[in-house]
């Protein structure tokens, strides 16, 4: 008989690459980002990542990279000749599915705009531009080195160098913002037709500035009144929220975040990247590289700082905790695809949740109220 931990279907594969540099950290962030000091060191950096890939492709396993996404730090400050010669090497060492989803985060500023055609040219179809906010009052008190104006320019910018599947970044529910502030957020932002927002709510998070000094954030009421409002502008405008805080037209949701969310697998280099990866002997991984840009540069072979094995008993829970995040849910069967276990250890769990109206019949899948009380919902899979 097979193992019990034996994963039966191969996970679609991504690969996520970190660059961990920006102009200056924002006090909300708890990302690895460092400010820039001097010149970045693109061609020590991209030799590293090459390298460090190297000693990850036993992972690969002849499987093709259906997304990349470059996120950061501020990926758009590495030139357009960086990203040309990465993927070159990439191509080299890894096969990609020929409609591969690759992502860049590009910050909006004047460093980074006459780039994006070079970026296009090396390969990267899709950009998830950093706005956060049209109201210069809100840029400011986050930290934001772009104001409005550089914000549009950044994203007719990227339209006009060809990219026509682009995410718009945008907050909600910070300090001292108003309904009607944010629904004009979203108004500016739909403007320009993307074809996705991530649109999610401030939270503070330890070991940031504002987490030190915390800001004045509006209360309940208003954060309630703000989402209301959104949600009802953005679904009369075609959008839908097909994860907690991502909204896309029709058919144009990130392949990239679905993967995640499907308990999918991924590669990951760069300072501070996390990768998880399900292995031939049946066991699930999850691993993490040197977090320090200095130290990522400067060790020989792999970057990997650690890793720890997802242990049969812990799947069950880490699968719930991706796939509940999603609206439409998951196939029951998507379980046993990705877990390598058989349904039989969550039936009962199930079948509570579906006589408590918490989830659909057949699916795993929260219904309306099991998305108001998802947190409670996963207690029950610990």
């Amino acid at each position: 008989m097979p193992s019990s931990s034996a994963v039966a279907v191969c996970p679609p594969l991504s690969l996520y690459i970190h660059v961990p540099w920006c102009v200056r950290k924002c006090p909300y962030c708890d990302f690895n980002s460092h400010a820039i000091r001097g010149d970045i060191p693109e061609a020590a950096y991209l030799t590293a990542l090459l390298e460090d890939l190297e000693h990850d492709l036993g992972f690969v396993r002849d499987r093709p990279i259906e997304s990349v996404f470059i996120g950061g730090g501020t990926p758009s400050l590495m030139t357009s000749d960086f990203y040309q010669r990465l993927f070159e090497g990439l191509r080299q060492r890894l096969s990609f599915a020929p409609d591969a989803e690759v992502t860049l985060e590009a910050n909006p500023g004047t460093l980074e705009e006459g780039r994006y055609e070079g970026f296009r040219q090396a390969g990267i179809n899709r950009l998830s531009i950093g706005v956060q906010s049209f109201h210069q009052e809100h840029l400011k008190t986050l930290g934001r080195i772009h104001d409005a104006n550089a914000a549009h320019r950044a994203i007719e910018t990227a339209k006009a160098a060809g990219f026509s599947n682009f995410n718009v970044d945008l907050m909600h529910g910070l300090p001292e913002q108003t309904p009607e502030q944010a629904l004009d957020d979203l108004r500016q932002a739909l403007d320009h037709q993307p074809s996705h927002l991530s649109w999610y709510q401030l939270t503070i998070e330890p070991n940031t500035e504002f987490f030190s000094r915390p800001p004045d954030l509006p209360d309940d009421d208003r954060l309630w009144e703000i989402y209301r409002q959104g949600s009802e502008y953005l679904r009369a405008h075609n959008f839908d929220d097909y994860e907690v805080s991502a909204w896309s037209l029709p058919n144009r949701e990130s392949r990239h975040n679905l993967n995640y969310w499907e308990f999918g697998d991924y590669l990951a280099i760069g300072a501070g990247g996390h990768g998880k990866v399900s292995l031939a002997d049946g066991r699930i991984i999850r691993y993490w590289k040197t977090r320090q840009p200095e130290a990522y540069l400067n060790r020989i072979g792999s970057r990997t700082a650690g890793s720890e094995e997802i242990e049969p008993k812990e799947r069950s829970l880490e699968f719930m905790m991706n796939v509940l995040r999603l609206k439409q849910g998951v196939e029951e069967k998507l379980f046993t695809e990705r877990t390598g276990l058989p349904l039989s250890p969550v039936e009962v769990q199930l079948e509570q949740l579906r006589k408590k109206n918490l989830l659909v019949g057949h699916r795993i899948q929260t219904t309306e109220q099991g998305q108001r009380y998802l947190n409670s919902l996963l207690e029950q899979f610990l």
